[in-house]
């Protein structure tokens, strides 16, 4: 056994999204139960959070439940807790490092991560953070990177069943993301096959699978472009225009209003029209904190100019690799007609496959929460017919 692969772990993903909460708040406590798959969350969430609508008492709540799961020995459980109260901490709250640490230590210590495993890789001046988890020997290599508010060590389920299922399998934070925005200080870069040149190079890999969840789905489009070691690309879920995504939830007049100040950069008019939206919505009040933080700006014109170089279009042409793209049908982020767009514009691509997950499924929201195990499932399976096809 390598000294970067740690003991093997019985992984299984829960079925089922569940009505916890309103909708933003309530895919955040879905998203961090499918990774504990312990269903005395779903009770204790409901009732701790129940009539809940500012983000202070939220953090509370979840801290509490963090510490109460801990002390009763539920590392796992405690560790997610954690995580979902740091969720909703902004940037400049003073506890927020510390818990996001917290976090960190538990989950690796929970699947017993050796420090041989991670790695911080040299990158213009600073780093990034990653992990390799390598069986003896792998059938293939992934590599899979997140996007606009993971940490990747919440992604260590994931990877240990990728390890178990016998794949080479790489994770890491790019700039914008987790320790890498956090500690290294650096934002978002939309030159994402630069991080992706990185972590090849480093560790040496050529024929790789290249994985972006979240917004990771338009990111890894755009470094499949321009990076030919990637043979193999999977979107979960699609992103193909993120300021699309921001706007989304707008009114059409409205929407077609703030496409108009952005065009003849009435910065006033934004801003303004989002500090109303902001107070009136901890959804858009979350989604512009977090813009600003991920891309160091400061205000929500800056945050929406900056989104509006994150789309696909211009450069999907370029993506000569096999495809897959995943999409949830529900998908409260990412709207659904970006399935199709992103489609149209896969022109030269070796093959293209792609999944429409539904609500029958219980995986028709963002990344397939409430059964990513069956998004997993489909990914091995693709993976697997190409390597029959060859």
């Amino acid at each position: 056994m390598s000294d970067t692969m740690a003991k093997p772990v019985h992984v299984v993903f829960p079925v089922g999204y569940h009505d916890l909460h309103h909708v933003s708040v309530n895919f955040q406590m879905n998203r961090f139960y499918n990774w504990v798959g312990d269903d005395s969350m779903l009770s204790e969430m409901r009732a701790a959070a129940a009539g809940v609508n500012d983000y202070p008492t939220f953090t509370k709540i979840f801290l509490d439940l963090g510490e109460k799961a801990l002390a009763q020995g539920q590392a796992l459980k405690g560790a997610y807790y954690l995580r979902l109260a740091e969720f909703f901490l902004f940037t400049n709250h003073p506890r927020k490092l510390a818990v996001r640490r917290r976090f960190v230590d538990l989950v690796l210590q929970y699947f017993d991560v050796p420090p041989s495993a991670y790695s911080r890789i040299p990158y213009q001046s600073k780093w990034l953070s990653a992990y390799r988890f390598s069986p003896d020997k792998p059938r293939g290599t992934l590599v899979v990177f997140g996007g606009f508010d993971s940490y990747i060590e919440e992604w260590l389920p994931a990877a240990m069943w990728w390890r178990d299922a016998g794949y080479d399998t790489v994770i890491f934070e790019g700039p914008g993301q987790g320790a890498v925005l956090e500690e290294a200080l650096l934002p978002m870069t939309v030159h994402w096959e630069q991080p992706v040149k990185a972590v090849l190079d480093f560790y040496r890999l050529d024929d790789v699978t290249l994985m972006g969840f979240s917004l990771g789905g338009g990111l890894v489009v755009r470094a499949a472009a321009f990076e030919p070691r990637v043979k193999r690309v999977i979107a979960y879920d699609i992103l193909s225009d993120l300021l699309d995504c921001f706007l989304q939830s707008a009114q059409h007049s409205a929407r077609q209003q703030i496409l108009g100040w952005l065009d003849s950069k009435n910065e006033s008019a934004v801003n303004d029209f989002y500090r109303a939206a902001m107070s009136a919505s901890l959804l858009a009040d979350w989604a512009m904190q977090q813009g600003m933080h991920v891309s160091a700006t400061q205000t929500p014109y800056e945050v929406l100019q900056f989104c509006r170089a994150y789309t696909t279009a211009d450069i999907s042409h370029l993506v000569r690799q096999d495809v897959l793209l995943l999409c949830g049908q529900e998908d409260h982020a990412v709207p659904v007609h970006q399935l199709p767009d992103q489609i149209a514009t896969l022109t030269n691509v070796r093959s293209l496959t792609a999944r429409l997950f539904t609500r029958a499924e219980q995986a028709q929201n963002h990344v397939q929460t409430g059964n990513m195990g069956l998004a997993l499932r489909v990914m091995m399976e693709w993976l697997d017919s190409l390597d029959r096809s060859n």
